[in-house]
């Protein structure tokens, strides 16, 4: 008589004899609900910010503000740091050692373009490649209204290793990012179009207007010289990415707009500003969250500040908040003794605002059963291309969530120089189903991280 017993196995499980070792295939029985967790959405985000951690020197006296746990393992402590993510240690894999090796040869502040695509920008014209977000966005590219969220506080996408996104398409160019939180949420959940007939002319005469142009340019392309030609692809990426855009538009517009709940909008601070850091980082946070819970798109990325100049919207965070100095100038004092306080107060204001997301991921459903949170069924990584600034070494980086995606979170794990930061990323598209065979130069999975 079989048993009534639920019992669970894990993907990586073997059946050995004689031998041999063959992996078994995906069971019912491999995480709970089994077909449910496997066919629940996968999602990926990253989450960014510049100039490194506070390191505090071990005869410094201010240890408990140092960034990394001391210990590794699962028995990890929270410094004070970190401590806001006391909460959710059992969803947090929390990484060190890692970087991309050919990102260590270049400048410290020209590192942010570069932490989704381990590209060294200075070898390649300064020409980037696709990011791990947008390999991830191509691939999952119908199933949602849209394809990825890609935001930041300072908008655009800024200069070439002072960019302002995070995300650059398959030829490598930065792929502007959203800072305004109304623009944001008029966009995913305004009324738009709802199908009517003139919503659909409308998209008809986009698409027409478009045709027009890339035959145009195309005739013009033929008589142009190579720089010149290579300056018209840039500008006909662009126009391709609005054509994509108009025909996810027309794929879905007969479609309506998820409704969120009266509490879901009073969480909202849609007219924050960068002028008032907790407001706007909560709400640019809730967004991800909302995008994510309504699947209107599986892949996010939010760039908190970048590299760029001191005077920045993003730089002049920590003075808003009443930690004395600029952005870049609070990280540059790592190591001063009056300036590894105000640095980790601001990597725990920062801990802070990421657990609440956390925190409200854990709390949704992502199964109709309930056996699969939202984070559970999402890949989020969150952390920065230097230690310490000038320091393109030893990312502070955390890897949360994903239980249902075969990740097993809840400890600290030290990497040394052999392994690359692009594991990582390859480890994350894998496990999203996302069918690479390598990323940038990483050279194999990372089955620490794994069940």
């Amino acid at each position: 008589m079989p048993s009534s017993k639920s019992w669970n196995l894990s993907r990586r499980t073997f059946l050995r004899g004689s031998g041999a070792a063959l992996a078994l295939p995906v069971l019912e029985c491999m995480g709970a609900s089994g077909k449910q967790a496997a066919a629940a959405p996968r999602r990926l985000a990253a989450i960014y910010f510049p100039f490194g951690v506070s390191m505090p020197p071990k005869d410094s006296g201010k240890s408990e503000w140092g960034w990394f746990p001391e210990k590794e393992g699962r028995d990890f402590r929270l410094s004070k740091s970190l401590e806001p993510l006391e909460g959710v240690r059992n969803e947090i894999s929390i990484l060190g050692g890692l970087s991309h090796p050919e990102v260590r040869k270049i400048g410290g502040h020209d590192s942010g373009d570069t932490f989704l695509t381990g590209c060294h920008l200075l070898a390649r014209g300064l020409r980037n490649a696709q990011s791990m977000d947008q390999i991830a966005a191509d691939h999952l590219a119908g199933k949602t209204r849209f394809n990825s969220l890609v935001m930041s506080t300072d908008g655009g996408v800024g200069e070439p290793t002072r960019s302002s996104t995070l995300s650059y398409n398959v030829h490598g160019r930065p792929i502007p990012a959203l800072n305004q939180p109304r623009q944001i949420f008029e966009r995913f959940f305004g009324a738009g179009d709802d199908g009517s007939a003139l919503g659909r002319r409308r998209l008809q005469s986009a698409d027409h207007l478009l045709d027009l142009v890339l035959e145009d340019a195309r005739s013009v392309r033929r008589r142009l010289g190579k720089a010149d030609q290579e300056k018209l692809d840039e500008y006909l990426d662009s126009v391709r990415e609005v054509e994509q855009g108009v025909e996810r538009s027309q794929a879905w517009i007969g479609r309506p707009k998820p409704e969120l709940t009266d509490a879901d909008r009073e969480r909202l601070k849609l007219d924050s500003d960068s002028q008032v850091p907790e407001d706007y980082i909560a709400t640019m946070f809730e967004l991800i969250y909302l995008a994510f819970r309504t699947d209107s798109t599986r892949v996010t990325t939010y760039q908190i500040g970048s590299m760029g100049d001191a005077s920045s919207l993003s730089g002049k965070f920590p003075q808003l908040l009443g930690l004395g100095k600029n952005l870049h100038g609070l990280c540059h004092a790592w190591n001063k003794p009056d300036g590894i306080e105000p640095l980790g107060k601001w990597d725990r204001f920062l801990a802070t605002r990421f657990a609440t997301f956390l925190q409200r991921m854990r709390e949704t459903p992502a199964t109709p059963d309930g056996s699969r949170s939202l984070l559970d069924q999402s890949a989020i990584l969150y952390g920065c291309s230097n230690s310490t600034t000038h320091n393109n070494k030893n990312y502070p980086l955390i890897l949360a969530g994903g239980r249902g995606m075969g990740f097993r979170p809840g400890a600290y794990h030290r990497f040394d120089d052999s392994v690359p930061l692009a594991n990582l990323h390859f480890t994350m598209l894998r496990q999203a189903g996302i069918p690479v065979k390598s990323f940038a130069d990483s050279n194999g999975e990372m089955p620490e991280l794994l069940a």
